[in-house]
């Protein structure tokens, strides 16, 4: 992982209370991203994606979510020791997040100007007419025209409100960008705009990126590193060459089974048998093993230990340390 690292997440544990039981959102996770890199994380509905990126913004709902245990280092300082009101001044300044539906982000009653002004104004000492130059500047770098300012949510289009989204998030310039699946809500054409527009953006601010998807072709495009997720924990982590040429962990391989490829004679898709496991009750070992096909009575009584199999390149399965 890199040496460099702007971010770094050490055996983080998170569950939420509920009436149900104790439900395994995230176990014992270590993740890292440099400066200037793109992480991507991938993994179906409920696997803890989100989980993991609220609890870097520390804003879990607090019942029923509890951070367990593990460390967020941010720039070396660990962000969960941090109170309420510096946190406030890391939130849109360093670390900026982009949700999946820009409207639950945006004011339907405010002109979208005045918001991103808002944004820039809480973390800077300027004027309110400053700002508004600035939210202007913003908008036009997102393709928006800067008379549409003055305009409200509900006057745009999906794409253009997601455009507006990522103008609040970088209108402070963060060290750190997190998007939750924001192209999810969007047509294809829209969607592939909004990821170039990204892209562009990324490249020219140096900024470092977590891209939560379960579109691996999201991946391809715009991500250096790739970790998978399973019921609440990392089960392969590498550089995108590492991950796409040379998966190894079984439900990485059955994520690209699922895949249809244009240029294979048998065009049948390999779905992955079962479905994941329910959170409130885990299985015992590895949490893979009731789906897997290479599954042996170790899988059942014992939790995997992460193998690096190569540089860079970590797998949390059984399977690795035969190898070995």
């Amino acid at each position: 992982m890199s040496e460099d690292k702007l971010l770094e997440i050490k055996d983080l544990t998170v569950e939420y209370r509920t009436v149900d039981g104790v439900v395994h959102a995230v176990t014992d996770l270590n993740l890292s991203v440099g400066r200037g890199q793109t992480l991507g994380l991938v993994g179906e509905t409920g696997a803890g994606k989100t989980t993991t990126v609220k609890s870097i913004m520390r804003i879990l709902p607090d019942p029923p979510a509890k951070i367990v245990s593990g460390e967020i280092l941010f720039e070396g300082e660990d962000l969960l020791k941090k109170p309420e009101n510096h946190m406030r001044e890391i939130r849109g300044e360093k670390i900026s997040m982009i949700f999946q539906d820009p409207m639950t982000s945006l004011n339907p009653t405010i002109p979208v100007i005045d918001q991103i002004a808002e944004a820039i104004i809480l973390h800077n000492k300027i004027t309110k007419e400053e700002s508004l130059t600035r939210a202007g500047d913003m908008l036009e770098l997102v393709g928006i025209r800067r008379e549409r300012g003055t305009d409200f949510p509900h006057q745009f289009s999906g794409g253009m409100k997601q455009r507006v989204v990522i103008a609040m998030a970088l209108a402070c310039n963060p060290q750190l960008l997190i998007a939750d699946e924001p192209t999810t809500a969007l047509d294809v054409t829209i969607q592939a705009q909004v990821l170039e527009l990204m892209k562009d953006i990324i490249k020219t601010r140096d900024t470092s990126v977590i891209m939560i998807t379960h579109d691996l072709g999201i991946v391809a495009e715009i991500c250096d590193y790739v970790a998978i997720m399973y019921a609440g924990e990392v089960v392969e982590y590498g550089t995108l060459r590492q991950i796409f040429e040379n998966p190894k962990h079984p439900y990485t391989i059955g994520l690209f089974g699922c895949i249809p490829d244009l240029y294979a004679e048998d065009t049948a898709l390999i779905p992955i048998k079962g479905l994941m496991p329910d959170p409130v009750n885990l299985p015992g070992g590895c949490n893979f093993h009731p789906r897997c096909n290479h599954a042996c009575e170790k899988c059942s009584l014992e939790r995997p230990k992460m193998i690096e199999i190569e540089p860079g390149h970590f797998v949390n399965c059984h399977l690795m340390a035969k190898e070995d």
